[in-house]
């Protein structure tokens, strides 16, 4: 066990590159109208091509190379190939796929006559599109390699999208809040509490003014009929000190059957008591 530690420590860096990509034989060519080579140099992964290349509105550029597994040389097919435009000036940047065989060789060819979608707009002709190869793989790790800078001709500068402004800032919102709900004098709550108390203590003094009769008074079922109505009152009160509107009606729905329940027993045990049956 202490010789075999030694041995798989030794093996980490092997297998920390062997999923490692790398390009061979990358080269890019220039041709003018007339087919004739106005530029074909290899490229270099360590330093970028110097001077940069100049593409005009009648050349074509053609880029080709191989992807290969660093350590054992053997063509690499990833599942992800682009060629990435990018203006540091404006920002504008575009993505161009790449078709690559199972070998692992690609290439691609920029033709101004027929200029692809990707390519950016390039409204000042004095700064160059930085070119970088973007590769993608399950197996291995990803690489990002630039290429070369290259000058094109001056172009439109890019249309505006129509949802553009959707995302430009906005100035701030400045809320306007209500002041906060205050509790009102208590001149205001005693006026209140009088006007609701009032028209009980008139029904108090009517009822006891007028002669009347009420042997059967205080009989449970009697007592139970007015102690629910009179609930209906301690609901409201609650209602109004803490319970929420859902709440009120739950409570008024059980309450309000117990008290017709109660009611048709009270209004029955009345009717017994005028036809002398009870």
């Amino acid at each position: 066990m202490g010789a075999l530690l030694p041995a798989l420590l030794s093996l980490l860096p092997l297998l920390a590159s062997a999923g490692q990509l790398t390009l061979q034989s990358p080269r890019v060519t220039i041709t003018g109208p007339d087919a004739s080579i106005l530029r074909n140099e290899p490229l270099s992964l360590a330093h970028p091509l110097s001077p940069p290349l100049t593409l005009g509105t009648s050349d074509t550029l053609k880029l080709t190379f191989q992807i290969l597994q660093k350590d054992s040389g053997k063509g690499v097919q990833p599942h992800q190939t682009f060629l990435r435009f990018h203006d540091p000036q404006t920002d504008e940047e575009g993505v161009q796929p790449l078709r690559v065989s199972s070998t692992g060789k690609a290439n691609f060819e920029l033709n101004l006559a027929r200029p692809p979608v990707s390519i950016p707009p390039t409204p000042n002709a004095s700064v160059p599109l930085h070119v970088t190869l973007i590769i993608g793989s399950f197996k291995h790790s990803p690489l990002s390699q630039p290429l070369f800078d290259l000058y094109l001709p001056v172009s439109h500068a890019a249309p505006q999208h129509p949802d553009e402004p959707m995302y430009h800032p906005l100035s701030e919102i400045q809320h306007t809040f209500r002041p906060d709900p205050q509790t009102p004098y208590v001149i205001f709550s005693a006026i209140g509490t009088m006007a609701v108390v009032a028209p009980w203590i008139v029904l108090l003094g009517l009822w006891g003014s007028i002669p009347h009769r009420l042997p059967h008074l205080s009989h449970p079922l009697i007592l139970l009929f007015v102690g629910l109505l009179a609930s209906f009152e301690g609901l409201l009160f609650w209602y109004w000190v803490e319970l929420r509107l859902g709440q009120v009606l739950l409570y008024g729905a059980i309450l309000g059957g117990v008290t017709v329940a109660a009611g048709k027993s009270a209004l029955a045990k009345v009717g017994r008591w005028r036809v002398g049956t009870a």
